[in-house]
């Protein structure tokens, strides 16, 4: 099949096997065409948040290169992968400590969730204090450090910058507006921060299924 046609037939978000099953082929071909798109710049690779399948998003035209958008940056760093439901503009290349803030600012609950690990690649502790204070999610920001930590192996954040996160103003309690854990460890984080966590254990536990 000519190769602009395949790319129009299949736009969109697939898997190999519903490739396959659209053009009544086998997984064989199908993974064949994956590759014949690849190769034209016309497919982008993710995966699915609670599954390790590939998911292969095909468009009609090469993609631009262009600053990691945020769900690029959570899908480079973590080892939760997302397909991105949705792509936030981008104009230049953010910092680890840029990223974790615009993350918590979409209130997109699998994206936060997701986003968790990028607290290992943080280089940057003041920087990172600097823009939460300045957004006024200083304390959103410290609480989920705090429960990443009870989650997975995270760099120890410096003492000075942890006390300022705890003394910084914020607009409003609710990390994802409306959402509050119900696990007893997790309100306590809440207690300390004074904020709602969106996430229980059951959520956290979605990093033990992902192994780096």
């Amino acid at each position: 099949m000519e190769i602009t046609k395949l790319a129009k037939k299949l736009e969109g978000l697939h898997t190999i096997s519903s490739i396959a099953k659209l053009l009544n082929i086998n997984k064989r071909t199908a993974i064949n065409y994956v590759s014949r798109l690849r190769k034209e710049g016309l497919i982008k690779t993710t995966y699915g948040l609670r599954t390790k399948a590939r998911l292969y998003e095909i468009s009609t035209y090469k993609k631009r290169e262009h600053p990691l958008g945020l769900y690029d940056i959570v899908n480079k760093y973590s080892r939760v992968k997302l397909a991105a439901s949705q792509e936030y503009k981008i104009h230049k290349e953010l910092t680890i400590e840029e990223a974790l803030i615009r993350i918590v600012k979409t209130q997109k609950f699998r994206l936060i969730l997701a986003s968790l690990e990028l607290f290992n690649k943080v280089k940057d502790w003041p920087e990172l204090f600097r823009l939460a204070k300045k957004e006024y999610v200083g304390r959103k920001i410290g609480a989920l450090y705090d429960i990443t930590r009870i989650t997975i192996k995270i760099k120890k954040m410096d003492k000075r910058t942890r006390k300022g996160l705890l003394n910084t103003s914020i607009k409003n309690k609710y990390i994802i507006k409306g959402l509050k854990s119900k696990d007893e460890d997790i309100k306590k984080i809440e207690r300390l921060w004074k904020v709602y966590i969106p996430f229980n254990k059951d959520d956290l536990d979605i990093y033990k299924e992902w192994r780096k």
